[in-house]
Order: structure tokens, then C-alpha cells, then sequence
């Protein structure tokens, strides 16, 4: 037996401190630059040409055969997060929501506050438990009747570490799990921003290929949709996460999809409000899965949904899927996945372009 027989794909080629760096890095919706500045670094030598658009989307493409066919791959960069809105007389932050968040989460938080004047540290609070009523106690507190305090002695001292309008972070640490699993913050998306950038490293394709990290897709999938009209791609796949259903409280028939199955190929989301999936695509991502034994789930989901929601109604409609590596808890500061999914995820797209691209 060689040295890597007997190792699974993420033992051989999964790259955990990328994945660490991805979500460590702070990036909420609009202020997407530094997840840019990591995919501009890693893909400079890898692919033909590297642009930012007007909105800060960046379009890397690997440009292959006049007569064959483009695909665009799409991977929004941003995360959800918080933004100042208000300082009060006590020196005291009231913050609006950046994204969907539910307000149960965000209780005792950690957050940074990023300011012009530097980083700022804060905790998310409300009234103790010590002070509420019974009634309080079985209530779920609302983000508008939380603060952050940041140690301010009152407005003026508050107003000399930050501004309204400055964007906020959450505090969560990076650790390995057992199983080649790991938890972070941001997997919703920067698993996406992984695969999209080993795609682009280990595809060998005649077709021309669009790797696009967009931005502000948690506040209305709105990158993508600029993105896809100024490419106009014959194909387009969203990568991206979705619920694992594989623990506690959640029930099998809400979310199918579990860690470790392989990646997820959405058939419907958002019943059918967002993306349907056209036959022809589903189809090549199963054909792809089945003819290189790469494990893969489907799902029918009633949830939310993706940038390609946005992507296939552009110009005359372009045929789009999505992709997205089971994910527990997202949407919170603290997701679990796995990195075995999302190098299966990558092998089932590269496989599925070099299809295409090669016939």
C-alpha cells in the first residue's frame, strides 16, 4: 500500500488553514474586500484574468475554446453580521441586523466593530436574568431591545472608538474536529469561496470558465444578479451551504441532507419561489456523481435560497443549479461542516464541467 492509499479525499488534498484564514476573516455584506483580496492571491496564477466590477464582485476566468460552451461559477462572499446605528447618551450601541439573523442567538454575543479608528471589542447585552419577570424569562429577548457595550463612559467617549454605520463582526474561534469536520464562523459561504477556488485550480476544461465571488448576496442575491448579466454564461452553478439536518431538534422530512452524504444538488428551493432547477442541469450533476462514484444528496426544499435565484433570470434565462455542502447551524456565528463533503463537492463540479467542456 502507498502512502495515500487507505486516506480519504480530505486527508490528501483538503487545505485546513485556507479554510481557517476564510473564516476568520471578517467580511459582511458590502464590506467583501478582504475575502476578495484571499481569492485574488490564490488564483493570480491560475487563471487568465482577475476583474472587480462596479458592485465588488470578483470575476476570475479561465478562458478556454472559442466553440465551446462558459459556465459561471457563483459564491457570494459576504457573511451576516451587524451595523451600528445608534449611540446613546450612556455610551451604549443599539445595532440593526445585517442578513437573516435570529434574535435568540445573538444574546451575550462577542462581536469586533470595525471602525475607521480600529477594531473596537464588544458584548451584545439586555436585561440579566437576575432583573426579568417570569414572563421575560420565556420570551425570546428582540435584537431591538439588546446594546453592545464596548466600555464607553458615556456618548463622547463612544463616538471617539466608533461611528454610525460602521459594520460589526462576530467573535467565534476556528477549531479541527475529529472526522476531518471543523467549526467556524461564515461557512455559509466561505465553504463556497473554497470550492469555487480549488475548482478553478484542478479543472482541466475546454469550456470557458467564470469563478465569481459576489457580494451583498444575504441582503437580496444582488452581485450575482449584475454578475450574470454581464457574463451571460451558458450554464451557472450557485455553491453554497444548506441545512444539515443531522442533529438534534431537527426532524428528517424538514432537512434531508446530512454531513458526510457528499454534496447536496438542489432540485427546488424556496418551494419553488426561488430556483427550479432545469432537468438538463440536475441531470449532468447526477450523471457526474454516478459515473465517478462521488456521493451526493438531493433536496426539495421549502427554504430559503441562493444567488441562483437571481442568476437564471437574467437576459433570456440561464440554465442554472446549485450545489451547497451540508452545514449545521447557519446562520449563526458558530457552523459545523465537513471537509470531506467539500472535496466531494469539488470533484462532482469539476467532473461536471469537464463533461460539458471536453465533449
Amino acid at each position: 500500500m502507498t502512502k495515500d492509499e487507505g486516506k480519504s479525499k480530505a486527508d490528501k488534498y483538503f487545505n485546513m488553514d485556507l479554510m481557517r484564514e476564510l473564516c476568520q476573516t471578517n467580511s459582511i455584506s458590502s464590506y467583501e474586500s478582504d475575502i476578495a483580496n484571499i481569492i485574488q492571491r490564490e488564483l493570480e496564477n491560475v487563471v487568465d484574468s482577475i476583474e472587480k466590477d462596479h458592485m465588488g464582485n470578483m470575476i476570475c476566468t479561465k478562458k478556454g475554446k472559442d466553440n465551446k460552451p462558459s459556465i459561471m461559477l457563483a459564491s457570494h462572499m459576504d457573511e451576516i453580521g451587524l451595523m451600528v446605528r445608534y449611540i446613546d447618551d450612556n455610551g451604549f450601541i443599539r445595532f440593526t441586523k445585517i442578513g437573516g439573523i435570529n434574535d435568540q442567538m445573538l444574546h451575550n454575543q462577542t462581536v469586533t466593530i470595525h471602525s475607521s479608528k480600529g477594531d473596537v471589542i464588544g458584548a451584545i447585552g439586555s436585561k440579566p436574568p437576575h432583573a426579568t419577570t417570569v414572563e421575560e424569562k420565556n420570551k425570546v429577548v428582540p435584537y431591538d431591545k439588546m446594546f453592545i457595550d464596548i466600555g464607553a463612559k458615556d456618548k463622547e467617549d463612544a463616538e471617539n472608538m466608533v461611528s454610525v454605520g460602521d459594520p460589526i463582526s462576530f467573535n467565534t474561534v476556528f477549531a479541527e474536529y475529529p472526522h476531518n469536520r471543523f467549526m467556524g464562523k461564515a461557512i455559509d459561504n466561505r465553504a463556497g469561496c473554497y470550492v469555487l477556488m480549488e475548482v478553478l485550480k484542478r479543472v482541466n476544461t475546454d469550456a470557458t470558465v467564470y469563478g465569481v465571488g459576489t457580494v451583498q448576496e444575504e441582503v437580496g442575491l444582488k452581485g450575482a444578479r449584475v454578475a450574470a448579466y454581464k457574463l451571460n454564461p451558458d450554464l451557472a452553478v450557485a455553491l453554497d451551504t444548506t441545512v444539515s439536518g443531522d442533529h438534534p431538534g431537527m426532524e428528517p422530512d424538514k432537512a434531508s441532507s446530512k454531513m458526510d452524504d457528499g454534496p447536496t444538488i438542489i432540485i427546488i428551493d424556496a418551494g419553488g419561489r426561488g430556483l427550479m432547477t432545469p432537468k438538463k442541469v440536475k441531470d449532468l450533476f447526477i450523471s457526474a456523481g454516478d459515473e465517478n462514484d462521488i456521493p451526493y444528496q438531493l433536496e426539495v426544499s421549502d427554504g430559503g435560497t441562493t444567488d441562483g435565484t437571481s442568476i437564471h433570470l437574467q437576459r433570456e434565462g440561464i440554465p442554472t443549479g446549485v450545489i451547497s455542502v451540508p452545514t449545521r447551524y447557519i446562520h449563526t456565528p458558530c457552523g459545523v461542516a465537513s471537509a470531506e463533503d467539500i472535496e466531494n463537492t469539488i470533484e462532482l463540479i469539476v467532473k461536471a464541467i469537464e463533461k460539458i467542456g471536453n465533449q
